[in-house]
Order: structure tokens, then C-alpha cells, then sequence
């Protein structure tokens, strides 16, 4: 059955290729998997292969392969991705040594990819539980690794048909989880020799995000008065219409903060809706001069890969996402030690769960909970303080990930 699903899913994703930009993206780039690997892959060098989904289980992975680099160089890295939306940006990766799609999970293609590359090791990140890989790493004594991986009851482990998946559990060298109740799911099913709760790597990457931030200048000028006072600003990170329509309001009504806008997408249509609801003066960033900044109330980030960096600006944090699929990092928000706010739709994520429960995480439900919210941090400033310290705290408690993962696999 698992053989014949893996078949259909890439019979789908060839069909629709033509009409769908990332199955056409996938289609391309899995034509060129094994000429890569023929070009690229010296058979002399022993590799570490990475495998990711997509961009977000990278940056997961990215402290483990900075790492091994660091502390370890006589290995190659191989790193290969699921999405386009992981390999299209990271292709050029420089810390890769090569860089490719991951081959469709059919036998013939395990055997061909793994007679190519002969990895020493292999280390999966988070998700991704490939039968007939696992199953042909485990058979030729390659030692495979599952890394910041979390588990929960509604996967297919844990239903009554997903026995045969079960087993591929028990041939992963280590599995290296989140927090205990990944654990405690994992033995009730007999899965519990091969396991340990080390974290997730994402708090070791927001922690080098902070330290290696950019200094943006024109962000600097815009959250100060002429005068060179901080004005307290808050940073919407990510946002969707459903976030816009609630933070914008508040800040057209309230003269004493700024506004940095970082939408989730910045085609035109959306950056002109935006505009649309802005009552006070605004300008994006693509448009904006330091000598003018900062007669502006509001700055929109027109660009991708700032607001890491732009984070720091702000005294308060939404994150973007919560009343749609989910919410986005709260992480490259919290490390700079503010409160992030965000929409209902968190649970999913334990980092969120786990902010709330410490004093650094705030769920808002509507225009009404936010108001309040932010009143309470303007008005009473020892309140936004101890936010802010408690976001601080939790993202310090929780690093040093990347060291426990790699004694684990002790190359």
C-alpha cells in the first residue's frame, strides 16, 4: 500500500505540472537528481546527508550542519529537500556541499541514491519519515537520525492503522524529540529504546539570528523621535487581512506608537489593501530615506529576509498567522526578549503554548482582547518589562540543542 501511494503521488504531482507552478518546479528539479549526484558527489569524501521538507525544517537543521562544518570538516554535507519552496531558495546553500531534490520514495530510486552517495550517516529533520529510505539506510548499516522531532496522537503512528509505519520507528538510530510528551506517545507504542528529549534546534538558530542581526539604519531612525527618544513600537511580523484589520485599527486610534508592518506577502495588491486602512502617515521601506523617516508613523516592509533582524526594533511583537493555518515563528520574535502576540490558532504549536504559560506569549481572539492587551503594556510599563524578561528567559532556557544532538550521534 505504501509502495502504491508513493507511485500515485508522483503519477498527481507529473500530471498537474503544467498547471501547477511547484509540481512543475519538482518535476524539473527531480529530472536532474541523479546528474547531480553523478557530477557532484565525490566517492572518496564521506557525507553527512541532511534531508529537510522544506525551508522551514532547514533552518531547523542549519545550527546542525554549522556545526558539523565547525567542529568536523573532514565530513561533506549532501542536503536535500521535499518542497520547492525549501530548494528553490537554499539551492545555493554554501555550507552544502550539494544541494538536490530528494528523490520520489521508490525502491529503485532508494537503491540508485544510496549506491551514489553511500552516506556515513544520515539525519532527518522533524517530519520526515520516508519507509523505503529508512528502511535501506537501516539494511545497510547506515546509522539514520530523526532530529527536533514532536509527535502528537492524531499522526499515523498512533491510529489503529498505522501499524506498518510503526516499524520504521524502531531503525532510526536515535530519535531525538522535543519535549517528554513526544516521549511518552513514542513508548506507549514500544518505541523507546532509541529515544531522547534534546529540543529544538530552532532555539540555537533564532539565538545566532539575534547575534549576527543586521543594524538597519532607517529602522534605527524610524522608532526614534527627532531628538533620538525611543518611541515604543510595536512589529506586526507575517500578517494576513484577518491580522491587519486588527492590529491597524488600534494604531490609527493611538498617536504614541509606531508601527512596523513585515507582511507575510508583499505583492501589490496586498501592500496597497494595507495602505488602504492606514490612517496615520506611512511609507515602505523600498521608498523610505533616513533624512525622512522619521516624520512616518507607520514602516512597510516591502522585501523578504528582514524582519529577523527588524525584531529588535520593536517593544512588542505580533506574529501573523493565528487566524488562518497557524501561526508563524514567535521565536524570531521572543529572543529580543518582547511579548508576542498572536491570533487562536497556536495550539499546534508548542513554543507558543509554552510562552503563554511562562508570561512571554499573549493569544489574543479580536480587535477587543488586543485593544485591552496593549493598553496594559503602554500604560503599565513594569507589566510590558516582565513580559519581555519572561520571552528573554524562556528562549535562553531552552538552547544549547545542537550540542546535546550531536553527542548524541558522536561523529
Amino acid at each position: 500500500m505504501y509502495n502504491l501511494a508513493i507511485f500515485l503521488y508522483a503519477f498527481v504531482v507529473r500530471l498537474i505540472a503544467p498547471y501547477h507552478k511547484k509540481a512543475g518546479l519538482m518535476v524539473s528539479g527531480h529530472k536532474r537528481i541523479f546528474d547531480t549526484l553523478q557530477a557532484k558527489i565525490d566517492p572518496s569524501s564521506k557525507y553527512i546527508w541532511i534531508h529537510a521538507a522544506s525551508l522551514g525544517e532547514f533552518e531547523q537543521g542549519r545550527p546542525i550542519i554549522e556545526n558539523i562544518k565547525k567542529n568536523h570538516p573532514q565530513y561533506k554535507i549532501l542536503l536535500t529537500f521535499f518542497s520547492p519552496s525549501g530548494y528553490e531558495i537554499r539551492k545555493d546553500y554554501d555550507l552544502a556541499d550539494v544541494v538536490t531534490y530528494l528523490p520520489f520514495d521508490k525502491p529503485r530510486n532508494v537503491r540508485r541514491f544510496l549506491d551514489l552517495v553511500n552516506p556515513h550517516s544520515a539525519i532527518f529533520i522533524k517530519y520526515e519519515f520516508w519507509m523505503n529510505f529508512i528502511s535501506q539506510l537501516y539494511a545497510r548499516k547506515i546509522p539514520v537520525y530523526m532530529v527536533s522531532a514532536i509527535f502528537r496522537p492524531s499522526q499515523l503512528f498512533f491510529r489503529w492503522y498505522g501499524k506498518p509505519m510503526r516499524t520504521i520507528l524502531h531503525k532510526y538510530k536515535t530519535i531525538c524529540v522535543q519535549d517528554e510528551n513526544s516521549k511518552e506517545l513514542l513508548a506507549e507504542i514500544g518505541v523507546k529504546d532509541n529515544v531522547a528529549v534534546c529540543g529544538d534546534t530552532r532555539f540555537d538558530r533564532v539565538l545566532d539570528i539575534n547575534k549576527a542581526a543586521k543594524v538597519l539604519p532607517i529602522v534605527d531612525v524610524f522608532t526614534k523621535t527627532n531628538t533620538g527618544e525611543k518611541v515604543k513600537t510595536l512589529v506586526a511580523g507575517s500578517s494576513w487581512p484577518k491580522d491587519e484589520a486588527i492590529f491597524i485599527p488600534y494604531f490609527n486610534a493611538n498617536k504614541d506608537i509606531k508601527l512596523i508592518i513585515a507582511p507575510h506577502e508583499i505583492h501589490e495588491s496586498h501592500l496597497q489593501k494595507i495602505e488602504a486602512l492606514l490612517e496615520r502617515p506611512s511609507i515602505r521601506i523600498s521608498q523610505s530615506r533616513v533624512d525622512d523617516i522619521e516624520k512616518y508613523d507607520c514602516l512597510i516592509v516591502d522585501a523578504y529576509g528582514m524582519l529577523s533582524s527588524i525584531y529588535r526594533y520593536g517593544e512588542v511583537a505580533y506574529v501573523g498567522g493565528g487566524f488562518g493555518v497557524g501561526i508563524h515563528n514567535v521565536l524570531e520574535a521572543a529572543v529580543y526578549g518582547m511579548p508576542v502576540v498572536f491570533g487562536p490558532n497556536f495550539k499546534k504549536f508548542r513554543e507558543a503554548r509554552e510562552l503563554i504559560e511562562c508570561g512571554g506569549g499573549y493569544c489574543i481572539s479580536d480587535y477587543s482582547s488586543f485593544h485591552s492587551l496593549m493598553d496594559e503594556f503602554i500604560n503599565y510599563p513594569e507589566t510590558l518589562s516582565a513580559a519581555g524578561k519572561a520571552s528573554d528567559n524562556y528562549v535562553k532556557n531552552n538552547t544549547g540543542v545542537v550540542d546535546r544532538i550531536m553527542e548524541i550521534i558522536k561523529l
